[in-house]
This record gives structure tokens, C-alpha cells and sequence, in this order.
């Protein structure tokens, strides 16, 4: 990377790089915010036209702002000197003697010690300021700046016309700052609607309450692009016709840079319009304008906002937003124990696996030259059953298998399905008996209320239910009743279960008996 070295100035802007760079040590200082506040304490003092302050006077204006501002440092408890010093070290501040406080011979001798603000190092406070103080407030694009826009070309041109030097300079400084501000603000506001599609945090309620205000600003601002634009190329035409060169030297006549050489005043008011004539009217008709880009990137955008807004309403017409789904799934991949549960829960969500590896001989191996190889060769076509299961079309057709009867096996396994139920339905006894209010349910009887509360969720049609919902089950009714806005908590075993909007009841079920299976033999 080459740096290119600065104009000359006559003497009065010597500052390096190394020293610019320095201006802004204070930031990423260890005692920052107490930086940040000794430089307002200037900047509070000089927009009071107190431009040199005395130690003593740093301090009142520091404790002025600590006063009206609880994060500001008590003066009382920084050393000041420190301070200051080390900024002036870095550049920011300037320190100068003042002999006039002395009151005594030996305050002449020692002499007072006074501080202001360096020219750079007040530029670099204000850049600090101005990145703390941005806010998205300012980040909108402005559809009546084009009537202002072609009202000064207009004047731009009769100016030159009439030979008049300082109204070609004020119009024409007037037009650069005006497109310097259009393209900084277009800016600004594609990269909001660029983080407001990539952001996570975005609330789908702000979002909805706001979307019609930014497409009509969206539209409102194209359609005033589109209108103004042909006007605008015509108005940059007509400027020219009445002498560009002519213009050119009457705003570098009128330019009151005193450190620029006439030279360097024509080189860049030069550059302004050929930056102004790029954004409105190009030299060649096959090359796009700035304000045709700009256009561009305004239906781009509304494209934008109409693919988030359909995100956000699928989102809220399904329950759940993708969002979620990836923050949850995000959370079982941090709680798994070893790395092969997190690959086995990769592998069931995904659904990859290893690479199936088959092998099939071409119809005619004499057709392909041993010489070729695999990327040049003809490719082998493969079975779709041969890639999905490993084996070829056809293959384990026939006969079926002898089907194996444990009798042993098969009568455990149906013992252990009667103990389950037969433990099941006690816990539901129990359950009705004692309620879900009062007492810790245990193991068994929190499965009995997971499985009536499947069933009776399962009943609900599109979303939230309106009447009593029911379920019975092991001789027992479980009955929700929609209460909006109350809490219903079961203490179970594994932890607390809590159901929002809906008061639950179990009771024993007076159509149903309950029927204990008992063991038989097979």
C-alpha cells in the first residue's frame, strides 16, 4: 500500500500519518471515557468562545458536566495533569505558558500551564462524536431535493451565462453538496434495509406497523427519480452549452481556498462536475447515470422489503418462525454430552450420512482406451435402487425368509407390557384421587398426565382452543378449560410443568371402569 503524499500547504499542515493516526490513541485508552469527557469539557468551553482554559478551568467545566451527566467522571477523583498530558502527547491538545496568573515570583518562575484544542485534534474529537451520536433517524432519501437540484442548474446556467463568477460558484458549490448528500444518505438507507433483512433481532410487529410507510417512501422516491431525471440531463446540457471551460474558471475565480493554487482550484472544480454530470447525465448513451443506478437499487430494495415481509407473515401463519427452529435446534447441539450424540443429532435432523460407494463394470470395457482417465472417460449409469439401498435391481426377490418364533421372548415382552399398563393405571388412580394441585407427582403419574394432555391438545382446531378440551384415559377424565391469562403449574419429578391459559382437572371418569390387566400365560 502506497500513501500518497499531501499537497503542499504552505508549511501549516505538516502532520504525518503516524501523527493523524495518534490523534485517535485516546479511544482505545485504558481510561477512555475519561478522555472522552476532558475533551467535551473543551469542546462545552469553546462552544462558549473560552478557547484556552487554564487547569483550574478544565476542572469547573468538567464539573459542570459531571453535574448534569451521571456518567461523567468527578474531577475530584482524576488526575487531571495525566491527562492532559498524555494529550497532548498524542496531538489532540495544545499546551501553552500563561505568565499573567502569577502572584507570587515563584508562580512567575514556575508559570501556569494553559490547553487548547489543535486543529486536527478538534477534527479528530468531532469525528469521534459524530460516530457516538449517529443514529438511524437521518436515513431516509429525499424525493424534494430534485426540484432543488434542477432550479440551481437552471440558475447555474443563466449565472454563466451573465458572467457572473460568484453566483456560478455559490450554485455550483451549492449542486456539489447537494448530489455529496443524495448519494450519502442513499447510502445509509440501503444499508439499513441490508441489516434489517440480516438481522435476527428484527420484531415482526415494528416491522408490519412500518412496512406501508416504507414502501410508499420507497415508491414515493422512484417515482420523483423518474420524473426528474430526463429534466436534470437536459438542465446539465443546457448548463454546458452556455461554456463549460468558461464555468470552470469562473468558480475557481470565485473559490476562496487561500492555500490552493489556481491550478489546483481548476483541477478540482474540474472533477466536481465531471462527478456531477456521471450522476445526472452521462457521456455516452449506452453508460448508465448514478441516478439510473440509484433507481435501480430503490426497486431492488422494495423487492427486499416485499421477500422480508412475506418471511415475517409465513412466519406468524405457521406458529413458529424459522428463527426459532434454528435457535432451538442451535441449543440441543449445545447440551449434547459427547461429540457422537452431536454427530447421531446431525444426522437425524439433516439427514446425511456417509457416502454409499458402488461399483458397476461399463456394458464394454473394450469400447474405452485404458489410457483415459476417469475424467475423460464416459460415465457408468447406475440404478437408482443400486445407489439408494446397495443392491441391484432385482436382487433379493424370491422366497421369503423363515420367519423365527421366540415363544420365551415374545412372553416376557408381553409381561412387561402388562406390568407398564397395570403400573400406569394405578398412577392414574391416584392421580384422580389426590389431583395435580397439592402434591410432587412421581414418575408414573407424570407420564398418565404427558399422555391425556396429547390427547386432549391433539382435539385443538387452528391454534389456541375457545371451549373445554377432554381426554380419558386408565379410568380417568382430564379436562382444560381456556382461562386467558392465568398459570396453571404441575410439580412433577423432572421439574415444574406450566400451561398457559388453561385451568386443568383430572377426575375419575364415571362412563369407564377401570380394567387392571393381569398376567396370562401364553
Amino acid at each position: 500500500m502506497t500513501v500518497q503524499p499531501s499537497r503542499p500547504t504552505f508549511g501549516l499542515d505538516d502532520f504525518g500519518l503516524d501523527d493523524r493516526m495518534r490523534l485517535f490513541g485516546y479511544v482505545t485508552a485504558e481510561n477512555r471515557f475519561a478522555y472522552l469527557w476532558l475533551l467535551r469539557a473543551f469542546d462545552s468551553a469553546r462552544s462558549s468562545y473560552h478557547v484556552v482554559l487554564h487547569t483550574a478551568d478544565v476542572a469547573a467545566a468538567l464539573a459542570a458536566l459531571h453535574e448534569a451527566n451521571a456518567d461523567c467522571p468527578d474531577p475530584a477523583h482524576v488526575e487531571l495533569p495525566r491527562l492532559l498530558d498524555a494529550l497532548v502527547d498524542w496531538g489532540v491538545l495544545d499546551r501553552g505558558q500563561d505568565g499573567s496568573r502569577a502572584t507570587t515570583l515563584a508562580e512567575y518562575r514556575n508559570r501556569h500551564s494553559v490547553y487548547q484544542f489543535t486543529e486536527a485534534g478538534y477534527r479528530a474529537h468531532r469525528a469521534v462524536e459524530a460516530v457516538l451520536s449517529a443514529s438511524m433517524d437521518d436515513s431516509t432519501l429525499s424525493r424534494l431535493v430534485f426540484a432543488d437540484l434542477l432550479a440551481d442548474l437552471n440558475a447555474l446556467a443563466s449565472a454563466n451565462e451573465a458572467g457572473d463568477a460568484e453566483e456560478v460558484y455559490r450554485k455550483f458549490n451549492r449542486l456539489d453538496r447537494a448530489l455529496a448528500d443524495i448519494a450519502e444518505r442513499a447510502a445509509r438507507f440501503y444499508h439499513m434495509l441490508g441489516d434489517l433483512g440480516r438481522t435476527n433481532d428484527v420484531r415482526p410487529e415494528a416491522f408490519l406497523a412500518h412496512k406501508d410507510a416504507l414502501l410508499a417512501h420507497l415508491r414515493d422516491f422512484h417515482d420523483e427519480l423518474q420524473r426528474y431525471t430526463p429534466r436534470l440531463r437536459a438542465a446539465v446540457h443546457e448548463v454546458e452549452a452556455t461554456g463549460l471551460d468558461r464555468l470552470i474558471e469562473a468558480a475557481a475565480e470565485a473559490d476562496e481556498r487561500l492555500f490552493h493554487t489556481p491550478v489546483q482550484r481548476l483541477d478540482d472544480w474540474r472533477r466536481r462536475w465531471a462527478g456531477l454530470r456521471s450522476w445526472l447525465a452521462p457521456p455516452g448513451p449506452e453508460q448508465l447515470s448514478e441516478a439510473d443506478r440509484l433507481s435501480d437499487a430503490t426497486i431492488a430494495a422494495i423487492g427486499d422489503v416485499l421477500a422480508l415481509l412475506r418471511r415475517v407473515t409465513e412466519a406468524r401463519r405457521g406458529g413458529v418462525s424459522r428463527e426459532s427452529q434454528l435457535r432451538h435446534l442451535a441449543a440441543w447441539f449445545t447440551h449434547t454430552g459427547t461429540q457422537e450424540a452431536a454427530h447421531a443429532l446431525f444426522d437425524v435432523v439433516f439427514g446425511l450420512g456417509a457416502p454409499r460407494h458402488v461399483g458397476v463394470a461399463h456394458p464394454d470395457p473394450e469400447a474405452i482406451a485404458s489410457r483415459l482417465s476417469w475424467w475423460e472417460a464416459p460415465a457408468v449409469e447406475l440404478s437408482r435402487t443400486l445407489v439408494a439401498t446397495g443392491r441391484a435391481p432385482g436382487q433379493g426377490r424370491g422366497r421369503p425368509a423363515r420367519l423365527d418364533r421366540v415363544d420365551d421372548r415374545r412372553h416376557r415382552l408381553r409381561g412387561d407390557q402388562l406390568a407398564r399398563e397395570r403400573r400406569l393405571a394405578d398412577a392414574a388412580t391416584a392421580l384422580a384421587a389426590e389431583g395435580v394441585d397439592d402434591h410432587r407427582l412421581d414418575g408414573s403419574q407424570t407420564q398418565v398426565l404427558l399422555r391425556l394432555l396429547d390427547i386432549a391438545l391433539a382435539a385443538r382446531v387452528g391454534g389456541r382452543a375457545v371451549v373445554p378440551l377432554a381426554a380419558a384415559a386408565h379410568g380417568v377424565r382430564l379436562t382444560l378449560t381456556p382461562t386467558p391469562g392465568r398459570f396453571t403449574t404441575v410439580r412433577t419429578a423432572e421439574g415444574r410443568l406450566h400451561l398457559d391459559g388453561y385451568a386443568l382437572t383430572v377426575t375419575a371418569a364415571q362412563h369407564t371402569a377401570v380394567r387392571r390387566p393381569e398376567l396370562v400365560s401364553a
